[in-house]
């Protein structure tokens, strides 16, 4: 027998070379511009205030924890999709084979998380009779594929020499698939890759699948007489150890964990980007703005053991040692500090046999009680085939998990018609609260009132066209424009249109004014010139004692930022990280221009409309729902579902599109420009019940002028 000893674990580190500097492979490199830098800045700022306002050091005694921790847990369960929590149905397991490897038996099973949500795994106990019930890990896996001839195996094949450790060691192990990478392969990477933005819209997360599956695996656990359900314990690496930290935090079922690999600190995702490393099963919908520390701080005061290595480049020693500083302290705040442990081992993002032996000796200690680590062989090998540890041969034709993700989270139904005033004052109120806590919580509080700063003032054949400037939000200085006829001051008009444009909506603006007002634009005006916009404007001009105010909102026009599709993408998904998306802080900027309007000497009080097309619609529809003074909304082809956009965090749990106009046409006139009206009628049909018909007009799209 092979005799192991390790020190005490309140710090192990097992390395060659240990570095808390990180050296991380990301972020992709993007030209070096203004705009870039600015939203690099933004990064920096937003992850230091989340980083002041959510950390865990704030917590000053063991007795605020315990009132503190349930109403965090809750918020994790929800942040994860897993609030309500789904039913537990029947599991249905079936056991369809088994090997028997030297000293152990692998049992190849499955059941159902949810009706028609699969989980295949195989448990792994010792061979012969087992007296009394064993420790029992949960090993969730990493990203691994075992595919051959177009067949998945399960990334449980890819890490079934742990559970045949455990085995020979006087455990019983569950490892189980993850949805991805399963063998009924379902979706991770909604965000990562494949556009899918509406799962944010939703409030879906892939780690929330994983997560669900977990909490599941131990439902069934309990059911096998092998299993001492008092002593769970879990681990996993990569994605496997961030799902080892979801079941952790959430299910204190778990005794012992040995999360590997699987977290470090926002701003090693954010600042870093290190986001652009990982899948969306790695994080929750973030409403609630937090750092990973709240993570740790729901396992303690239970075991828990955190794993790296010193080389991996998508959870940085630094931001690794970060969070487990924050937790320890925690826990000595709780008179636990013995509970939580540091292994760093020498090497990469990798399984490695040095890795793992830490996790190994943490549980004989934490679920045996045995401060030495007795072994045959201390190392966990492969040895199986992956074709030996397949559960189905044919795959089930009822599976949901290739489409789990447009189910598991509830979409909200449409909003009723109200039956009254009074019904419709508890719809209305519902909405606005829950946009405000749940959907725009990022939104700066108590803001400082917009300063508008002058920058230039001319004249040109008919037109006039002044420009301020204004922070939206440090550090997004954006550029408001004002056209009007020639010769009148701001004061003497009795309308002003603000125009939200989008990138195309810039494009056209660029080439109506660029030429005869260069002055007014801070880069090199890309578009050609249009002299028929410019002179139908200046008629209207002359007619009309009216003002067209224009406003790009941050990452379009002279903010955009530059790079490759792929280098966007994962800008957007920093922007979710935090807690908010690129659109909702979009829709804070319409707020701030239209603030920044009311600046302009002489528009206090003048008559304001916006106007839009497609998704910018949809912002200035719900800016105009926290402004007042909004007379009339011209939204033009808006989208009539957040499935196709914008993307606000969790707005479709609770509404649509449709119903924020029927909260708009209360308030304002509402001008819908679509060919398809019919998803719209709501609106026209709220507004009738409530007598205020006349707010709302469908109406056919404004032909493309040629």
């Amino acid at each position: 027998m092979a005799e192991m000893r390790l020190p005490f674990l309140s710090l192990v580190v097992l390395l060659m070379s240990f570095s808390l500097e990180a050296q991380p492979r990301f972020p992709e490199k993007t030209p070096d511009t203004e705009a870039n830098r600015q939203l690099q800045k933004y990064w920096e700022l937003r992850t230091a205030e989340l980083e002041q306002q959510a950390s865990i050091d704030g917590i000053k005694s063991a007795e605020e924890w315990a009132k503190e921790a349930p109403k965090a847990r809750e918020e994790l369960f929800e942040m994860l999709g897993l609030s309500p929590l789904p039913e537990k149905s029947d599991l249905k397991p079936v056991i369809t084979g088994k090997e028997t490897p030297a000293g152990c038996v692998v049992e190849k099973l499955h059941f159902q998380s949810r009706p028609g949500l699969y989980v295949t795994a195989n448990f792994y106990r010792p061979e012969g009779k087992i007296e009394k019930p064993l420790p029992t890990i949960l090993y969730v896996c990493g990203h691994s594929v075992m595919k051959k001839d177009g067949v998945s195996f399960g990334n449980k094949a890819g890490y079934h020499h742990h559970g045949l450790w455990f085995a020979r060691n006087g455990y019983c192990c569950l490892t189980i698939d993850t949805l991805q990478l399963g063998e009924i392969p379902g979706e991770h990477h909604g965000t990562y890759n494949l556009n899918k933005w509406w799962w944010v819209a939703r409030g879906y997360t892939s780690a929330g699948v994983e997560a669900w599956n977990c909490i599941r695996a131990l439902d069934y656990l309990e059911t096998r007489p092998e299993v001492d359900k008092t002593r769970f314990g879990v681990t996993g690496r990569s994605g496997g150890g961030a799902y080892s930290w979801w079941i952790a935090a959430l299910d204190e079922r778990i005794k012992a964990a040995a999360p590997t690999a699987g977290i470090t600190n926002m701003r090693n995702h954010v600042v870093d980007g290190c986001v652009e490393g990982h899948c969306d099963c790695m994080y929750y919908i973030n409403t609630y703005r937090w750092d990973f520390d709240r993570v740790l701080a729901l396992v303690a005061p239970r075991a828990l053991m955190v794993c790296n290595t010193d080389r991996d480049d998508i959870f940085p020693v630094d931001g690794v040692f970060d969070l487990y500083q924050r937790a320890r302290r925690l826990y000595a705040k709780l008179g636990k500090e013995g509970n939580i442990g540091l292994h760093i081992a020498e090497g990469p993002h990798k399984d490695t046999q040095p890795l793992n032996t830490g996790a190994f000796h943490w549980f004989e200690r934490q679920l045996k009680g045995a401060d030495i680590m007795v072994t045959t062989d201390p190392a966990a090998k492969k040895e199986l085939e992956p074709e030996q540890l397949r559960v189905f041969q044919q795959l089930p034709a009822d599976e949901r998990n290739t489409k789990i993700d447009h189910e598991f989270v509830a979409k909200a139904e449409p909003m009723k018609v109200p039956s009254s005033y009074s019904d419709w004052q508890t719809q209305r109120d519902g909405l606005m609260d829950t946009l405000k806590s749940k959907v725009f919580r990022s939104w700066p509080e108590n803001a400082p009132k917009v300063t508008l700063t002058p920058t230039t003032v001319a004249e040109k054949g008919g037109i006039a066209l002044a420009a301020f400037d204004f922070v939206s939000q440090e550090p997004f200085r954006l550029r408001l424009y004002l056209a009007h006829r020639a010769g009148l001051q701001p004061k003497d008009l009795e309308l002003v249109a603000l125009n939200v444009l989008d990138a195309e909506g810039w494009a056209d603006f660029e080439a109506t004014y660029g030429t005869s007002f260069p002055q007014h634009f801070t880069q090199a005006i890309q578009a050609k010139p249009d002299a028929e916009a410019l002179e139908a404007n200046k008629k209207m001009f002359a007619n009309f004692k009216w003002g067209m105010a224009y406003l790009a909102p941050r990452g379009v026009g002279p903010t955009a930022w530059t790079g490759s599709e792929k280098a966007q993408n994962q800008r957007l998904r920093r922007f979710y990280l935090l807690g908010e998306t690129l659109d909702s802080m979009q829709v804070y900027d319409v707020r701030r221009g239209v603030q920044a309007l009311r600046e302009v000497d002489g528009l206090g009080s003048t008559k304001l409309w916006l106007t839009a097309s497609g998704k910018m619609g949809v912002h200035a529809l719900y800016a105009s729902l926290f402004e007042d003074g909004v007379s009339r909304l011209d939204l033009h082809t808006p989208p009539s579902s957040h499935m196709s956009g914008p993307f606000y965090l969790n707005v479709m749990r609770f509404m649509d599109v449709p119903d924020a106009a029927a909260l708009a046409a209360e308030r304002t006139k509402v001008v819908l420009y679509t060919s398809d009206k019919a998803p719209w009628s709501l609106v026209q049909d709220s507004a009738k019940k409530l007598g205020w018909e006349k707010n709302v007009q469908l109406r056919d799209p404004v032909p493309e002028q040629k």
